[in-house]
């Protein structure tokens, strides 16, 4: 059997990013009613989340596919999108929501380090 060793990361990214991606699918629903402000929310505060767990991995190349899905599907300031484009859109940042939950590991600090 041996001595069990305490894991060196953790996938903190992985469920914000399954979640961004079923709001995502689920949006493609709601895309020209007035409830798509909801999949809004969803889509950019679950990338914002999943950008500190990028920082804190040091992972910065996952930033260019994450900062642009907080700025498009930011609720405060409302691009108008629409069309086949933004369609498209949903299911490539659905595509990067899970790319990054499976890939990133973010490393484990012990306390007192």
């Amino acid at each position: 059997m041996g001595t069990p060793v305490e894991p060196t990361f953790n996938r903190s990214a992985l469920a914000p990013g399954l979640l961004g991606a079923i709001a995502l699918l689920a949006g493609l629903a709601l895309l020209d009613s007035e409830s798509f402000i909801i999949i809004r929310y969803a889509a950019s505060i679950l990338a914002l989340i999943i950008c500190v767990f990028v920082i804190q991995a040091r992972s910065w190349y996952w930033l260019i596919g994450l900062v642009p899905i907080a700025v498009l599907w930011n609720p405060v300031v409302i691009l108008d999108l629409s069309g086949q484009g933004w369609v498209s859109a949903q299911f490539i940042a659905a595509i990067v929501f899970i790319a990054v939950g499976l890939r990133l590991k973010v490393p484990v600090h012990k306390a007192g380090n």
